[in-house]
């Protein structure tokens, strides 16, 4: 209880994000010893500087987790640091994994076969026809739907599931104390207890702008695969799709008419490789051919599950390179200078579909850009 209550005080310091929290873990070894750290101690990891460590120092030796401890109580709302039993193996298994997650209802292992359906808040007849049906087959299938209990397609994927007597995920951007939007929720009650509700920020905390695209590598995190039903060309979905394709998840999207600007975002997916999907049938068809990653369940130790985890903050300078699977390595070594797809097919002996599939993925993880005339090189 101790440790958990340590875990609780650096998810109340101000300004101590998931990634500043992983390196304090790293550098001091356990929350509470990140607790007790100096200003000179904080001043020795990177991207701290003088004014921000003085301000960390304080406040990591004035946090108060009363309020926080009464109010997950009042909700029925558990705590789950990363390296624990209960806190998603498949999450654990990413780039900057939340340090701690907010539980009310639980993960289960069955979990672990879940595809996220995401896409517009201002869905058509048309994106909410195509959610609900992929929601409620694939549940009946015996896969979770995860979500992000947005108005749009996130509700209507989540109320299909539920109807269909499947689990769902939702997972927010704010705090579980008050619920995001409100009118949905009663729904959110339902998901509780048939799924779960989680989240990395503490329970008083409403969500801000710059919190949804966090809130969407946790979605992408927790998925085998996304399916994007319907969004435009700045829709948050294509958000997920970029972590998922960095966290090496499966990427398929529904298409649109061609001059629908609701669908304009999925039909650039699709362009770049995304794999198209019609139906559930499509999703599970393509699913066959790719194994259940297996991920070691149990608690590990805080220094194991940070080590992977000590990528530089995004405002550092330079970044590694994002872990490539090995198709996707002899794609990238083959384009030690500008070539054409066709080219690169022929070589590879990959089909044009796959190619593309692997080329898009690339993109999104940023380390190839397409160029004019179907040519591409590193970036």
């Amino acid at each position: 209880m101790s440790d958990l209550n340590d875990h609780l005080a650096l998810a109340l310091v101000p300004g101590l994000g998931p990634k500043l929290t992983a390196a304090l873990l790293e550098r001091f070894g356990s929350p509470a010893a990140a607790l007790r750290a100096t200003a000179p101690e904080l001043l020795q990891i990177p991207h701290i500087g003088e004014k921000l460590a003085g301000s960390l120092a304080e406040a990591l030796r004035t946090v108060d987790t009363g309020r926080e401890r009464a109010l997950l109580e009042k909700h029925g709302v558990l705590p789950v640091p990363l390296g624990s039993a209960g806190y998603p193996p498949p999450l654990a298994a990413v780039v900057a994994s939340p340090p701690l997650l907010y539980f009310r209802g639980a993960w289960v292992e069955a979990d672990v076969s879940a595809i996220g359906i995401v896409g517009s808040r201002a869905c058509t007849a048309y994106g909410r026809k195509l959610a609900e049906q992929l929601a409620r087959d694939l549940v009946r299938a015996g896969f979770t739907i995860v979500s992000g209990l947005a108005r749009g397609i996130d509700g209507v994927a989540h109320r299909a599931a539920l109807d269909a007597g499947g689990r769902t995920i939702a997972v927010l951007a704010g705090g579980l104390s008050a619920i995001y939007p409100p009118e949905h929720a009663e729904l959110a009650d339902e998901i509780a207890q048939r799924g779960c509700l989680v989240t990395e920020t503490p329970m008083t905390v409403a969500p801000q702008p710059g919190m949804f695209p966090a809130r969407n590598r946790i979605i992408s995190g927790l998925s085998r695969a996304i399916v994007v039903v319907e969004a435009n060309a700045k829709s948050g979905a294509l958000i997920t799709a970029t972590h998922a394709a960095e966290q090496g998840r499966e990427i398929f999207a529904v298409p649109g008419a061609v001059d629908s600007s609701a669908s304009a975002g999925s039909l650039e997916l699709i362009r770049k490789g995304a794999r198209l999907v019609r139906n559930a049938d499509d999703v599970i068809e393509d699913l066959k051919g790719i194994s259940t990653p297996e991920y070691r369940s149990g608690t590990t130790s805080s220094k194991e599950t940070a080590e992977p985890r000590s990528a530089p903050a995004p405002e550092a300078p330079t970044a590694p390179r994002p872990v490539l699977d090995p198709v996707q390595e002899r794609v990238f070594d083959a384009l030690a200078a500008k070539r054409h797809a066709d080219e690169l097919a022929r070589e590879l002996n990959l089909p044009v579909g796959d190619l593309s599939r692997v080329l898009m993925q690339l993109e999104l993880k940023k380390v190839v850009r397409r160029l004019p005339g179907n040519f591409y090189e590193r970036r």
